[in-house]
């Protein structure tokens, strides 16, 4: 392997691993907001439990994407010197407006937010948090504003072979922006609705629960049946927009191989680069392009036709099924839960089919898996472009011998999966605590005194 493939391989084993946490802590950071809403609404001591339950498991996950987090950022220049020094004008200034905006925010009262409860009020607390809960969006809104410019780039001109700025509204504002961001905030919705859900229906198995699990349980499965239909919906238009500005993407997607009209939707198969043609392929006739063109009779370009700027098949084709499949699952698990949830109305306490509660348990991660394979059709689908159309990944490499970056991709590989494992150890440990052991044990004022 050259430096080019292992330098791309490296960067994707660390997104990989990065993108898990804030992919957590976006939505979980709204639902603990949520939490102490209803804690300051009630005076109860279910919403107390539940938001500090999920306050440590916030605190851990915030730790880990920073870490993560600044590790990459390093990869700019150590792997791909050229992007910065290409489009440093554009990708600095974004990169900086998500420290200066979002980080400064989350780090000055995310203190208030973990260790205030009984020493400010109960105002400043709920202030604290929703200040933590916007600054983890507007990190969010940053850095896919600057990958959504990779793919859609606009509002540039090339200067001495620099990409400087011309109109910064589009660049932030760029045509896949909006798409992407929506996407990404209901698919952190989804991964928290299924963590907490699947948490706490371990908390139900194990005798560990409490009346904060059934509160945040129902929070959750209502939130997620919620959640995975407009995600359905919202999904579409961004295909939409993918077709319009990326049709190699979709070509690969969908394992189109030549310019048809009424194109088939492909379920599934085996696509074969060499051959050009899928294998086995489950078809349903013109449904790809009833879908995509809203016209059964509408024409989609083939992988042919983009000789040479075309993305890999397999990794496209496979990711784009695992991501549906996933979703698919997750909506007849949410629905079935929040019906649950609606014939209990009223009942402080849930009860839920055994076989279903352990099917929860299954899914809680089961966000990140579609989150990873979605992330993996953006990104694998914008090749042989790091911005898409004009500045190709082989021009920004960096030159490094590849025994190096092989031996570092390594190291990151299995720290990273030491700290998963890790990860997933502790979650599981908080939620096997007794009853109490989530909230501090200091008497809040507003509670008077609590015993908890």
């Amino acid at each position: 392997m050259d430096t080019l493939l292992l330098s791309r391989l490296q960067f994707a084993a660390n997104v990989s691993f990065h993108i898990l946490f804030p992919t957590i802590t976006i939505a979980l950071c709204w639902f603990l907001l949520f939490f102490r809403i209803a804690q300051n609404r009630t005076q109860s001591l279910a919403w107390e439990e539940a938001y500090y339950f999920w306050t440590k498991v916030f605190a851990l996950t915030f730790a880990l994407g920073v870490v993560s987090g600044i590790v990459m950022s390093f990869q700019f220049g150590t792997n791909w010197p050229g992007f910065m020094e290409k489009t440093g004008n554009i990708s600095g200034p974004l990169l900086g407006y998500e420290v200066l905006t979002a980080f400064f925010l989350e780090a000055s009262f995310l203190g208030i937010m973990l260790f205030g409860r009984g020493r400010v009020s109960p105002r400043m607390h709920l202030f604290a948090t929703s200040m933590v809960a916007f600054g983890t969006t507007m990190s969010a809104f940053w850095i896919l504003s600057l990958n959504s410019w990779m793919q859609t780039p606009v509002g540039y001109e090339v200067v001495n072979g620099e990409y400087l700025p011309v109109d910064w509204l589009a660049i932030v504002f760029n045509p896949s922006f909006p798409y992407r961001f929506t996407h990404k905030l209901l698919a952190s919705t989804l991964t928290v609705s299924f963590l907490i859900a699947g948490v706490s229906a371990w908390q139900i198995l194990k005798g560990s629960d409490n009346a904060g699990t059934y509160k945040a349980m129902r929070a959750a499965l209502i939130a997620g049946a919620i959640a995975i239909p407009t995600q359905i919906w919202v999904g579409d238009l961004h295909g939409l927009n993918t077709l319009e500005h990326q049709p190699a993407k979709i070509a690969a997607v969908e394992g189109i191989w030549e310019t048809e009209s009424g194109a088939p939707l492909t379920l599934f198969g085996i696509p074969d680069e060499e051959a050009k043609t899928t294998h086995f392929a489950i078809k349903i006739p013109q449904l790809a392009s009833l879908i995509l063109r809203h016209d059964a009779q509408g024409e989609l370009k083939g992988i042919a036709d983009f000789e040479g700027e075309a993305p890999p098949v397999a990794p496209l084709f496979y990711a784009f099924r695992v991501m549906v499949g996933v979703g698919m699952l997750m909506l007849a698990v949410a629905w079935f839960g929040a019906f649950q949830v609606w014939r209990q109305r009223g009942r402080p306490k849930l009860s839920f089919p055994k076989l279903f509660l352990w099917v929860l348990v299954g899914m809680s991660f089961s966000g990140w898996a579609a989150t990873i394979a979605g992330w993996y059709v953006t990104e694998i689908g914008r090749q042989p472009f790091i911005v898409y159309g004009v500045l190709r990944t082989s021009e920004v490499a960096t030159a490094i011998a590849p025994p190096y970056v092989a031996a570092t991709l390594a190291a990151y590989v299995i720290v990273y999966a030491l700290l998963l494992v890790t990860y997933v150890g502790v979650v599981k440990h908080l939620a096997e605590q007794r009853t109490g052991d989530h909230v501090p044990a200091h008497d809040d004022p507003t509670l008077g005194k609590a015993g908890v």
